[in-house]
């Protein structure tokens, strides 16, 4: 389970994915107030974008697609 997920992205991805994932947390906790669905989905993706950024991985990269280095 390790190897699964080794980390695969450089510093400049970890400092990306946790901007993206801080946006996403922010715009949830606005719009909680316009519909509880919408911010429960941007809360789960900012999760899962966070934890990328926490753990150097990329699910996209994981999945053997190649991405702009």
């Amino acid at each position: 389970m390790a190897r699964l997920f080794a980390p695969n992205i450089d510093s400049k991805g970890r400092k990306v994915r946790a901007i993206l994932g801080s946006i996403m947390l922010l715009t949830g906790i606005v719009l909680v107030f316009w519909s509880f669905r919408v911010a429960l989905v941007l809360w789960g993706c900012a999760a899962f974008v966070l934890f990328e950024a926490a753990r150097g991985w990329c699910v996209v990269r994981a999945c053997g697609i190649k991405t702009k280095v």
